[in-house]
């Protein structure tokens, strides 16, 4: 068992059947069962398993000693191997995958999308079709990395595959054209609405967070022999002669974003074990609730129920001043609100001030509606887009998240009696991924004119803004409530974290 901060500094292990060679390697009992554990000083050399692949070590140490007693080991291990009966492996290509199943893919990326700030989209093909239709994930067109042409051709042998948590820093940096392996990717049955007779089901896949079972993604070298060989294949495949593809492969579902519901439907349910505080006893539920607070406890327990249900509720707007707690709109909510300030703006007669520059956004090729954006000057000129804040009229939800990845920071508005105004009912701000709301209690509205006492200063602060317009702003919070059981009884654990990072 090995841990490190360092991802690099574990053994690079690809695949059963590798070959590798542990230094200073530490033989420790545990539950009086040996363990080997990593020291300090500790590296390995990882070898393909594979009979005649090169001698070229994975290694996670820059300087190592490779004898010829080491070769002569790793050739015997590998004529050893061929020797055993087929070593089960979790590799798969996808003609053989199974709903319900978990696997090891080796793959080429061919496209990749971010679509909120909890997963990721790789689309992913290794030269075989699905023998289930697959789930495909709508995203923008802006939003898809890749080579139009190519996902466009090879649709009919591509799987979409949604990345959580741990794994989207990794999934965002690798490049298009590349190489992979997924470990420990979940074929998960999706029920449609879509009719679809004859195809009920599709066939999701996803790799859940944390790091169970060997869960991740890695980059093999290009000379690793099966990334050789998968380029062979996808180099010699005939995608005129194998592009028998049913329609319905074409289908989008939704045509639009994942619902908080289906994003939910993705996440596992599953067991962590902590394994770095082994030299604490455990404690039974039964004992912790005699005790006094606060203490800290080890235990073994089984999850019976836990609150909100759906999990996006878990996330609240909390009041420091009147300490209200409030449930955060979801996208049916925010459209709901944005249509109802639609029917009431925008005012597309409303003349340019000294401190604002007015444009009218006629959106004929979306949902035929207009749109006035207005651009607040900052020493008396207009800003770039990454500098400016803009308000905006009449905007939908969908339009007003296209417009927050282009601006700095927006404010949406309403007009009354030829004056523009902030609701609260509304997100008071919005910068990018953040989206900031305001108490109604506590906030005492000031006019909009207040944001020309901020135009003589560097950038938008939210605070600033905030206190020049009189808003008092909710944070958000993170609550849960767990229902925990073991043998001796339950008790209810309350999470309730301040989340100033968090994004929506």
């Amino acid at each position: 068992m090995f841990f490190s901060g360092n991802q690099d500094a574990l053994p690079k292990i690809y695949k059963i059947g590798d070959i590798v060679r542990f230094h200073r390697i530490k033989i420790q009992k545990y539950n009086n069962e040996f363990q080997g554990i990593s020291s300090s000083g500790f590296s390995a050399l990882v070898f393909e398993g594979i009979i005649d692949a090169p001698l070229v070590p994975r290694t996670s140490s820059k300087s190592y000693n490779f004898t010829t007693e080491d070769q002569k080991a790793v050739e015997t291990l590998r004529s050893w191997q061929l020797r055993l009966p087929n070593i089960s492996s979790s590799r798969q290509h996808l003609s053989n995958v199974q709903p319900g199943q978990y696997f090891d893919l080796l793959c080429q990326l061919v496209g990749k999308a971010e679509i909120d700030k909890a997963s990721y989209l790789l689309k992913v093909w290794d030269g075989t079709k699905c023998a289930f239709l697959p789930w495909k994930v709508y995203v923008e067109d802006d939003a898809l990395e890749g080579d139009r042409d190519a996902i466009n051709r090879l649709q009919g042998f591509t799987i979409d595959v949604l990345v959580y948590d741990n794994h989207l820093a990794l999934a965002k940096s690798l490049k298009i054209g590349s190489y992979i392996v997924i470990q420990n990717v979940h074929a998960k049955l999706h029920s449609t609405p879509i009719e679809n007779p004859g195809h009920d089901t599709y066939v999701e896949f996803h790799l859940h967070g944390g790091t169970c079972y060997g869960r991740g993604m890695s980059v093999p070298p290009e000379d690793n022999s099966d990334v050789k060989e998968l380029k062979n294949v996808l180099d010699a495949l005939d995608l005129q002669q194998n592009q028998t593809l049913n329609p319905v492969l074409d289908i989008q579902l939704g045509q639009m974003s994942p619902s908080f519901d289906a994003l939910e439907g993705c996440q596992q349910l599953s067991v962590t074990v902590v394994s770095s505080h082994q030299q604490w006893q455990i404690t039974p539920l039964a004992s912790i609730i005699t005790k006094n607070a606060p203490q800290k406890f080890h235990v073994r327990v089984k999850l019976r129920s836990f609150q909100p249900h759906p999990l996006y509720q878990s996330v609240k707007l909390y009041c420091s001043k009147c300490h209200s707690l409030l449930d955060s709109p979801d996208e049916q909510s925010l459209n709901k609100i944005f249509e109802d300030f639609y029917n009431c703006s925008p005012n597309t007669s409303a003349p340019n001030t000294f401190w604002y520059q007015s444009a009218i956004w006629n959106t004929v090729n979306l949902d035929n509606r207009t749109v006035a954006i207005h651009f607040v000057k900052k020493y008396d000129i207009l800003q770039s887009p990454e500098d400016s804040l803009i308000m905006v009229e009449g905007g939908s939800f969908k339009q007003i998240c296209k417009l927050s990845s282009q601006f700095n920071t927006i404010i949406p508005v309403k007009s009354k009696e030829e004056h523009l105004e902030i609701d609260l009912s509304a997100p008071f701000l919005i910068q990018g991924n953040k989206w900031l709301y305001g108490c109604k209690k506590c906030s005492n509205i000031k006019s909009l004119e207040e944001l020309k006492s901020l135009s003589l200063k560097g950038g938008w602060d939210v605070t600033e803004i905030a206190e020049a317009l009189g808003v008092e702003l909710l944070r958000h919070l993170f609550v849960m409530n767990f229902t925990l059981e073991d043998e001796t009884g339950s008790l209810n654990a309350y999470l309730w974290q301040h989340s100033v990072s968090m994004t929506f």
